[in-house]
């Protein structure tokens, strides 16, 4: 609702924006599409925060910017027209990314930040009446299911199905772009993202059991 009034504040009124959105209709699904895969990443960052921490879990999930660079240019063909200055500048920025990434990763939280954050933890679950092994034993990831949540909501489910229905309204009316890939690192690297993210969702399910 935010972004439909800044448009129709800015492109001249909402009749003008529900134009364009007729007119970009075949290319909508793509674009959910890219946002539904975008949202994955962010369930995923939301449990990095939960048992890394955020001082080291969001840095380490917002090198996805590499991700996107290695589709852009490889998939997308995006730095072709660049100089080889240009180019330079974009492998040194992302080794430098690379590098930080590494040594983000490696970092420990020390006994003397593991007691801080015990005391955090004990103060504030006394604050707000909760248990405090329960608490712990939820961000370990050692919490069961069973106590973690209980059985779907009505509304939930039909938050589900609206969505699942949208993907298929957008998907009736969807066509083929005319953009040009690079059929072959297309295939590598999608390839590769679903072996990722098939690989952490295992792991993640083990560890947790995505509680």
């Amino acid at each position: 609702a935010t972004v439909f009034a800044l448009a129709a504040i800015f492109d001249g009124g909402a009749a003008k924006v529900l134009i364009s959105l007729k007119q970009a209709q075949p290319a909508l699904f793509w674009l959910f599409l890219g946002g539904f895969c975008w949202v994955l990443g962010d369930l995923f960052q939301q449990y990095a925060a939960k048992y890394v921490g955020i001082s080291r879990g969001i840095p380490l999930s917002n090198t996805n910017q590499l991700w996107g660079l290695a589709w852009g240019a490889l998939v997308f063909g995006e730095l072709a027209t660049m100089t080889g200055a240009a180019r330079a500048l974009v492998v040194v920025g992302s080794l430098i990314m690379i590098a930080g990434a590494v040594a983000i990763s490696l970092a420990e939280a020390p006994p003397a930040e593991q007691r801080e954050w015990q005391a955090a933890m004990q103060r504030e679950c006394a604050r707000y009446g909760l248990d405090a092994g329960r608490v712990a034993a939820a961000l370990a990831g050692s919490e069961s299911a069973s106590h973690a949540r209980g059985s779907w909501r009505w509304w939930e489910m039909l938050i589900v199905a609206v969505a699942i229905a949208a993907f298929i309204w957008l998907g009736l009316h969807a066509k083929m772009q005319a953009i040009v890939v690079d059929a072959g690192w297309l295939l590598t690297l999608g390839t590769a993202s679903f072996a990722l993210l098939a690989a952490g969702g295992v792991v993640l399910w083990k560890r947790t059991r995505f509680c």
